[in-house]
């Protein structure tokens, strides 16, 4: 058997079981896998972040396009660093302050278009008893009211206000239960991944 892939799926072992060795309490081990884990994300992303937006889009845009308005973004990137000087650690603040009203500007209208306007679209839907896809709409539609209704204060929770919010709680808790346990699967899978890893890959106890 070649050895090189034997020897890093053992290295890949031992940072795995590091990993999961957090499950009994912190311990040295884990730490080391945690740090590693940690720099070599850092050392990745650095590079990455390097190949495809230093090196493309300032260095060659300056050099081989004689685009030199660019030199402007990489002041502002390098005035990003004096954040770690006590003494002009004042300069970093206008690129930082750009950069979140530039991403504001960015992200907002995506974020209601994304979380208000398609959320109101998918209540005005057809609605009906005629087809599965009406009826449907219909329980989206008073579970959406439902839930709304639950965070009016305004009136007193009692009779059929009552009992709606108690339906719109009903309605929350699903939601919620849904997207945990969405989650949990997703970690589920990672650990079924590890698991074949470790007894299939590495050791060869499984096929």
């Amino acid at each position: 058997m070649d050895s090189n892939p034997w020897i890093w799926n053992t290295i890949a072992a031992f940072f795995t079981i590091g990993t999961f060795s957090f499950l009994y309490k912190d311990n040295p081990l884990y730490k080391i896998a945690e740090s590693v884990v940690v720099g070599i994300a850092a050392g990745y992303f650095a590079v990455l972040l390097f190949w495809t937006s230093l090196r493309p889009k300032f260095w060659d845009m300056i050099v081989y396009e004689h685009k030199y308005w660019y030199v402007i973004p990489g002041l502002l990137g390098i005035m990003m660093y004096f954040r770690f000087s006590r003494k002009w650690g004042w300069l970093s603040r206008y690129p930082l302050a750009l950069y979140i009203g530039i991403g504001s500007g960015i992200a907002i209208p995506l974020m209601l278009q994304t979380f208000v306007l398609r959320q109101l679209e998918a209540t005005m839907l057809p609605i009906g008893f005629a087809s599965f896809e009406g009826f449907s709409n219909l329980l989206v539609v008073l579970m959406v009211l439902a839930g709304l209704i639950y965070f009016f204060f305004s009136m007193e929770h009692k009779g059929v206000v009552g009992k709606t919010a108690t339906f719109g709680i009903w309605v929350i808790m699903i939601g919620f239960g849904a997207s945990f346990g969405y989650t949990v699967m997703a970690r589920v899978s990672l650990l079924i991944g590890r698991i074949q890893f470790l007894l299939g890959t590495w050791l060869h106890l499984v096929d």
